[in-house]
């Protein structure tokens, strides 16, 4: 399988970095929600929190290399091509994931800048990116719960529309970045 995405084929970069962006994703959002079964302070439920900011940077600095496949590599053609409203539809979903996948992380930093605390990042401490202000910390997390809320029902409507591609429309759009058997 080639590296760079062809007309008929995601390459396998492009591939691997789809697959290892949900895998973050899920990730991020196991260890905010799995922090819930463990007291406020103890050491689990902590840990989980300095995951839960780490692998959300990951992402952060991750989308800006999925970006430039974006930007510099072919789109591979859907057989057959979808109705207009579909593609429409498609390219805004995407466009809501890569917001998500920017400002999300964004978000939790300034969060935790304005609350005063650490921002951790696989044993390094990064710089605040705003003043100590409780009040906007906040609201921003308030910003922040609303877009990991939308997250859910992004990656489910692109799983979903992925799916009934697949198995209803018959088209190649599923197969495009599935990774090919050996």
């Amino acid at each position: 399988m080639s590296l760079k995405n062809t007309a008929e084929r995601y390459g396998s970069l492009s591939i691997a970095m789809h697959w290892l962006m949900l895998l973050l994703l899920v990730a991020v959002y196991a260890c905010i929600e799995l922090r819930e079964f463990y007291p406020k302070g103890s050491d689990p439920r902590n840990a989980l929190k300095a995951w839960h900011f780490t692998l959300g940077l990951s992402v952060f600095l991750l989308v800006w290399l999925r970006l430039l496949l974006k930007l510099t590599q072919a789109t591979p053609t859907i057989v057959p091509q979808p109705v207009n409203w579909q593609m429409w539809l498609a390219k805004t979903v995407h466009l809501a994931l890569y917001a998500l996948m920017f400002g999300m992380p964004v978000l939790g930093w300034l969060i935790l800048s304005g609350e005063g605390k650490e921002i951790p990042f696989y044993g390094l401490t990064l710089p605040p990116l705003m003043s100590e202000n409780k009040d906007m910390a906040k609201f921003i997390k308030e910003l922040h719960e609303i877009g990991g809320t939308l997250g859910y029902f992004l990656v489910g409507i692109h799983a979903v529309a992925a799916l009934f591609h697949h198995y209803l429309i018959k088209d190649n759009t599923l197969l495009r970045i599935i990774p090919r058997k050996r």
